[in-house]
């Protein structure tokens, strides 16, 4: 137990001296999955999902942001076309070349023709914006994508449109347009504030009326309350799924859809909308994903959005937390963080990140290369699908304004970072030139190649994928070390980061979730640094034949993965 005195002295080496067939573990690294391992995919699946034939319950996704990922065409701008040409980086299809990133996802940040270089202000939801290419360009994408094993989600923008979008202009400019009451209007302007105390209704430039934009003003929020807007939108979805032929979508700013008299997010209307939409996307293509930006942290407003509506939210809460460990050395609330989520929602149906085009990026945060390397293995070792946001694995900076953490993607240390033959539409960051994907691409102790083996190792095991997650109580007394298991049927896998600056001792009396009194053997999956966890001794204590751990040195910002399995 963390904390706990009684185990520590006299009473910690008795038990240690009574581990029965103590066995002292080598620290040889596990290779990728036999074929035995694989054949118990399904099994494993079948035993802790409901749904075993969905890509998503096994992979890692990659937020792109196109229009800074490598442009094609010089004119500064990245495009689908660059993209496409880049996609080997991201999936290679060849899950022993150790060469690229082995994500099986990528999600689009919004490419729909819109009014601004971000692209939340939507004027076409049926077509590419131009900047980016054309349709066809989507779909070669997505063809070349699946050929290498890569799922492409896009972002959906449902909450609102640009306010140059057609519908809108119709509605602005004509009180009796089909489209009028595809909006909120007031004839004078309402009292009620926005849901964090902003000014939500804005004064139209035609007449002397209001409309609702949460957001901004040119942003106006669309009126879920009219079935035609539901019915409008159930169609978008609908044809980026048969006819552009994507996997699936990131749904933006979910809490907002639909206001309730004084409950302007998180209302029983918005709950509605995400379940029709979730449904037609299911009826579309069963073996989709849908994942949903819900930035409240509170488990019991996340709660109200399972079990029916999208398949999973991002964990903004463990993402906070994660990074606060990172950052202070102290793991409780990133423990904390971690059982609630696992008590309280579905398994699998939560997604971990670090950080996103929303926020500073992590090397910024921390500011520490050793801090940010932990960060992302913890990050990875969590259940759900996980997203790793561009640049992120070569750890790029960035703060806010927002433009500065959308930067150009630092390829090399050739002109403009090797993006464009052009000038890029936004500088790059100033350490483009020593930090790109060239130099760290030959480097065994990269953070890129430390993002390749991580990713690789959690595709190849069942248990760090789909597997259950199980916090473990230690001994550790400095409140600097996290432990977690993630096991399967066949296999578990004890997971140990310090996130202090000081070297750790743990003692596990009980690993929870592995038979007593078995025949298991321990060995070592992964280390970062080589040496993370040295001197661990594995066996049964008594009187009941528990399985126990012990871990003599856990060095400083160190991290390992432990494999236990049947001998």
């Amino acid at each position: 137990m963390a904390g706990n005195a009684e185990i520590n002295g006299v009473r910690r080496v008795s038990l240690l001296l009574a581990l029965v067939g103590l066995h002292a573990c080598s620290h040889r690294t596990v290779a990728r999955n036999d074929d035995a391992d694989r054949a118990t995919v399904v099994r494993n699946e079948d035993a802790e999902s409901p749904a075993p034939q969905h890509w998503w319950r096994k992979g890692v996704c990659y937020e792109v942001f196109v229009r800074s990922f490598y442009d094609s065409d010089g004119d500064g701008i990245g495009d689908l076309r660059g993209l496409t040409s880049r996609l080997d980086y991201i999936n290679d299809g060849n899950p022993s070349s150790g060469r690229s990133l082995g994500a099986n996802c990528i999600w689009l940040m919004p490419i729909d023709k819109s009014m601004s270089y971000h692209g939340y202000d939507v004027v076409d939801y049926y077509h590419v914006d131009p900047r980016y290419g054309t349709d066809d360009d989507f779909r070669n994408l997505v063809a070349e994508a699946h050929k290498r094993g890569i799922h492409v989600i896009v972002d959906f923008v449902p909450n609102h449109t640009g306010s140059q979008n057609p519908w809108f202009q119709s509605a602005l400019r004509d009180p009796n347009s089909e489209y009028r009451a595809w909006y909120r209007w007031a004839k004078t302007l309402p009292t009620q504030k926005g849901p964090w105390g902003q000014e939500a209704w804005h004064k139209s430039p035609v007449r002397d009326e209001y409309y609702y934009g949460v957001f901004w003003h040119e942003m106006p929020d669309l009126n879920y309350e009219n079935p035609a807007v539901r019915a409008e939108m159930q169609k978008v979805v609908t044809y980026w799924i048969k006819e552009m032929h994507a996997d699936g979508f990131r749904f933006d700013a979910i809490p907002y859809l639909v206001e309730d008299g004084d409950v302007l997010q998180h209302s029983r209307g918005t709950h509605d909308v995400l379940r029709q939409l979730g449904n037609a996307i299911r009826a579309a293509a069963p073996e989709s994903f849908t994942v949903g930006e819900m930035t409240d942290e509170s488990p019991g407003v996340m709660e109200t959005y399972y079990p029916d509506q999208l398949d999973s939210y991002f964990a903004f809460g463990v993402a906070r937390a994660m990074l606060q460990a990172a950052q202070t050395g102290e793991a409780k609330d990133f423990l904390t963080a971690v059982a609630q989520a696992k008590t309280r929602f579905p398994v699998g149906r939560w997604s971990p990140f670090l950080t996103n085009h929303d926020q500073p990026r992590v090397m910024t945060v921390l500011g520490d290369v050793a801090k940010a390397r932990l960060a992302a293995s913890a990050m990875l070792m969590l259940p759900g699908m996980p997203f790793v946001y561009y640049g992120e694995e070569i750890g790029m900076v960035g703060a806010k304004p927002d433009e500065m953490i959308r930067t150009p993607m630092q390829w090399s240390s050739t002109r403009n970072g090797g993006f464009t033959a052009g000038n890029p539409w936004e500088p790059l960051q100033p350490d483009w030139k020593t930090k790109n994907v060239a130099a760290q691409d030959s480097s065994r102790q990269s953070l890129l190649n430390h993002y390749r083996k991580l990713i690789q190792l959690r595709i190849a095991h069942s248990s760090l994928s789909r597997g259950q997650l199980t916090v473990v109580q230690t001994d550790d007394t400095t409140g600097t070390i996290a432990a977690w298991l993630r096991t399967s049927r066949d296999e578990a896998f004890l997971i140990v980061a310090n996130f202090g600056a000081r070297h750790g001792y743990i003692f596990i009396d009980r690993l929870p979730g592995l038979p007593s009194g078995g025949d298991d053997r321990v060995e070592s999956a992964y280390a970062d640094p080589d040496h993370a966890c040295a001197g661990y001794f594995f066996g049964y204590a008594q009187p009941r034949g528990n399985p126990a751990i012990q871990i003599k040195s856990v060095e400083a910002h160190g991290f390992c993965v432990l494999r236990i399995r049947r001998r």
